[in-house]
């Protein structure tokens, strides 16, 4: 069977764990692993352009039997030949190309091209990451909303407005179960567009912590909903996370995936440090995501 010419159709941006679909294409990746491509899939893939979730954890079931889906990454192909990960040479979106979520399985696993399969992802880790990854997004906005007043000059706005010092100064982001960390680097670049460094570069209790915690605290009360938009079912179509805040709609680029209310979460609790990289002062945020149960 030759490789797809279309991009993987995905169901997580609705919460969706489970997928009945069949599989397209398997192929060895070399290190003891085969990735299996399918029409549809459930799974969320880690992005090796932006890895900022990971993938989902969980299962593989063909004719009764369950396999362990060892990692679940963004791959492509020109049909000629797959790329994996960071391997792929092309931007998402390029003409002739297919972007696919490849499974990684097993390679002594018994499943074949044309197999119907059922792909689950765990639903315990899959409401950890959303967790995370809704908490990330709303530290940043309350972020913003702390250090605007250290703008000497016009910036581009994030969301619900503020100066957007996470989307000009974010140098890496990672969510994680139940929690997220973020660094910025204070360097600069961030300088000349008018960002006040100069005691954040020396101390991160610069931040009003408890503005942003409180922040986070109406929000959180307000119990809205979020959602996912979404242009279409493939995988490089375009999605945003979407939150109906007191102070307004927020709407904010992302693949990834989330809750579907703030009153799924008990508290979002960030803290700051200061690191250096190499004589640039980077300020990391850590946020602590706590569901309510």
């Amino acid at each position: 069977m030759p490789l797809p010419s279309q991009d993987t159709r995905v169901t997580y941006p609705d919460g969706a764990l489970v997928a009945s679909t069949r599989v397209l294409h398997v192929a060895a990746t070399g290190n003891g692993r085969n990735a299996v491509i399918t029409e549809a899939t459930s799974f969320h893939p880690v992005d090796a352009s932006w890895p900022d979730q990971p993938a989902d954890t969980g299962t593989l079931r063909v004719r009764g039997v369950e396999h362990v889906v060892r990692d679940a990454v963004v791959a492509a192909t020109d049909g000629e030949s797959l790329h994996l990960g960071s391997d792929i040479p092309v931007r998402k979106g390029t003409e002739g190309w297919a972007f696919v979520v490849a499974h990684l399985i097993d390679a002594d696993a018994d499943i074949a091209e044309g197999d119907e399969v059922e792909i689950e992802a765990d639903a315990a880790m899959r409401r950890a990451l959303s967790a995370g990854h809704t908490a990330c997004h709303l530290a940043s906005l309350a972020l913003n909303r702390v250090l605007a007043d250290r703008w000497s000059k016009p910036a581009r706005e994030d969301a619900l407005g503020s100066p957007d010092f996470d989307g000009i100064a974010i140098d890496t982001s990672r969510i994680t179960a139940n929690g997220s960390v973020d660094r910025y680097r204070l360097n600069k670049s961030l300088r000349r567009s008018g960002f006040d460094t100069a005691s954040l570069a020396v101390d991160a209790s610069a931040i009003d912590h408890r503005a942003v915690i409180d922040q986070l605290d109406r929000w959180i009360a307000s119990g809205a909903p979020v959602r996912v938009e979404s242009d279409g079912d493939g995988l490089t179509d375009r999605r945003s996370w979407v939150c109906e805040l007191p102070e307004g709609t927020a709407r904010i680029p992302c693949g990834g995936t989330h809750l579907g209310s703030l009153a799924e979460l008990s508290a979002v609790l960030p803290s700051f440090a200061l690191l250096d990289d190499a004589g640039t002062p980077v300020l990391e945020m850590t946020t602590e995501a706590r569901p309510r149960h």
